[in-house]
């Protein structure tokens, strides 16, 4: 684990002001932590503030919705950046999860106030309501056509449900228990989910169909992901032949984020275990960065980077808090990763330092979706905040 940077989290609005003040911190393991302050002085012609720091902390470039700040001693620069947007008026109680359609134009999200809204991207402004869950419904994604949207509720039911007129088209029953993730095989004739009842299933659209139960693991899988796999991967031989309505799952990795410490590698059509792996506590969230590399995030803040062809050991590490890691998204040559202590950072191998999104002060933030230069959180306040990065 190396330094943190941390800044107040309405950061933004304080430094707009004259002699407006927020504090920042620097935390590393093992050593008392350094506290210092900003200060603005102003605004300059092109409305950017001038700001100092205190002793212990340097302010490097600085925009109308962004600064970079290094603390030398330890060694470690973070650039925080300030929402473009905030979109309060989407949902009235917690954002639980959200997705961005393909085009970028329409985002979908659920909520703890029971309810699953289609809304513009670009305003918040709300197109359409979907409802036929019953309780409240933990995630939704876009199918890549950007009219379709996938979600799985408390109800143990996955629906699938029409973004241009609302209709419900498609309902899939099977699972005993709450359905916690899911994933769509290339285009969307098959869909996978993950559930509470311990198991991953693939489902067939056209026929409205359970094509399998994937893996049964005898603990809630929190979540679920899909990916091509590396060539020199062995993924097993499936038993019997696939049937013809499976599409698009040879040569596939599915990976399964386990409540009981483990993560899984299953062959998608096999349906044979790849790799098991053991992390320091429940993983919540997984995703493929490349054919080769994968990561995963657990309840204790531990962000795992594997390789698919050799899991005894993971290539790092990294942990930035102990607050559970609730989303991971590949981002350009990074990824995007969100805590439940409202952290939500952008790491990038060609970067010398953390891209920190801000404001979320210490709500959870539940999940992260890209489109282009721009990224939306969701989270426990009930606010979609929408991040550019244009300009970075």
């Amino acid at each position: 684990m190396t330094a943190t940077l941390r800044i107040q989290s309405d950061w933004h609005q304080a430094l707009r002001r004259d002699e407006g003040e927020a504090w920042v911190s620097c935390r590393s393991p093992g050593k008392p932590t350094l506290y210092g302050s900003l200060t603005s002085h102003g605004l300059g012609t092109d409305g950017v503030p001038d700001i100092a720091a205190s002793e212990g902390f340097v302010v490097g470039e600085v925009t109308k919705k962004s600064i970079l700040i290094s603390c030398p001693h330890e060694n470690v620069s973070t650039k925080f950046l300030a929402p473009y947007t905030t979109f309060c008026r989407i949902h009235q109680k917690s954002v639980t999860c959200l997705d961005i359609s393909s085009g970028g134009g329409l985002g979908v999200s659920t909520s703890t106030d029971g309810t699953m809204k289609i809304w513009q991207a670009a305003n918040g402004e709300i197109r359409r309501l979907l409802e036929g869950h019953v309780y409240d419904v933990n995630c939704c994604r876009f199918f890549p056509s950007g009219l379709v949207v996938l979600s799985g509720g408390m109800d143990a039911q996955l629906k699938v449900w029409s973004a241009e007129d609302a209709s419900c088209v498609v309902t899939f029953k099977g699972h005993k228990r709450g359905i916690l993730d899911t994933a769509i095989v290339d285009r969307g004739r098959n869909v996978l989910s993950c559930s509470r009842d311990g198991t991953a299933r693939l489902w067939d659209c056209g026929k409205a169909a359970c094509l399998g139960v994937l893996a049964d693991c005898g603990a809630p899988v929190n979540g679920v992901a899909v990916g091509t796999a590396d060539g020199s991967l062995s993924l097993g031989t499936p038993e019997k032949a696939p049937s013809e309505r499976e599409v698009g799952t040879e040569g596939k990795l599915l990976l399964l984020a386990r409540e009981d410490k483990k993560l899984q590698g299953v062959g998608l059509q096999s349906r044979q275990q790849v790799f098991l792996f053991t992390g320091s506590d429940a993983f919540n969230c997984c995703t493929f960065l490349s054919s080769t590399y994968i990561l995963a995030g657990t309840q204790d803040g531990n962000i795992y980077q594997l390789d698919v062809r050799n899991t005894n050991a993971p290539i790092q590490v990294i942990h930035r808090s102990g607050a559970p890691v609730l989303s991971l998204l590949p981002y350009r040559d990074g990824f995007v990763a969100s805590q439940g202590d409202g952290t939500c950072f952008i790491m990038q191998q060609d970067l010398d330092h953390v891209l920190d999104l801000t404001e979320a002060d210490c709500d959870p933030v539940y999940k992260v979706a890209s489109w282009e230069k721009e990224i939306y959180t969701c989270c426990r306040d009930g606010i979609v905040r929408r991040y550019q990065l244009a300009d970075l």
